[in-house]
């Protein structure tokens, strides 16, 4: 059966959101290292996530290397040394505060799950601990389902080992008796 065509839309509920965010990038990252094996090809993707967490691949060597490797193919769209000291870091800046206000957050939430001060909080942060929450339990849940599914596994390998083991030998007792009741004894 086919799956139908995925909508292309913004996904409203974070938790699957997040879910998606992770499938689809370890699906691009798989498929840009296939790439890289199969074609011999340097490959280099980054990654930022709605939070603002980098992830990022560089098949052979390094990403530095390989920027450095772009800049000089691309040439003539490097700024100069000097542009680049003089331009304000307000990207930097700004990812730094939002880090801040998180940490902060998530301090507040642990202070909140440990000591019960739920009016230190605001209605905002709650909602913001929530959605944390939230994906921690979906990674946790995700991870433990892995877990679990191994240990299926391993358990059903075992006894496929015991079924053939079984079938190829003979059973034998040590009865002298046969195991079959007589049919004369249930004839009416």
């Amino acid at each position: 059966m086919a799956r139908g065509k995925v909508q292309m839309k913004r996904i409203e509920n974070s938790v699957h959101r997040q879910v998606t965010f992770c499938k689809r990038r370890s699906g691009l990252l798989k498929k840009a290292k296939e790439l890289s094996v199969l074609c011999d090809a340097e490959i280099g993707v980054f990654i930022f996530s709605a939070h603002g967490k980098l992830y990022e691949l560089a098949t052979k060597g390094t990403m530095q290397g390989l920027i450095e490797r772009y800049m000089k193919s691309s040439r003539g769209t490097q700024p100069e040394p000097a542009a680049i000291e003089t331009q304000p870091d307000m990207d930097v800046k700004e990812e730094i505060n939002m880090l801040k206000q998180e940490i902060e957050i998530l301090q507040k939430g642990l202070r909140y799950m440990f000591g019960g001060r739920a009016a230190e909080m605001t209605l905002d942060e709650l909602i913001e601990l929530e959605k944390h929450l939230e994906i921690w339990i979906y990674q946790i849940r995700s991870t433990k389902m892995d877990i679990m599914f191994k240990e299926i596994q391993q358990l059903r390998n075992k006894v496929e080992e015991n079924i053939v083991i079984t079938n190829s030998a003979p059973i034998t007792t040590n009865i002298p008796y046969p195991l079959t009741i007589q049919n004369e004894i249930f004839q009416y």
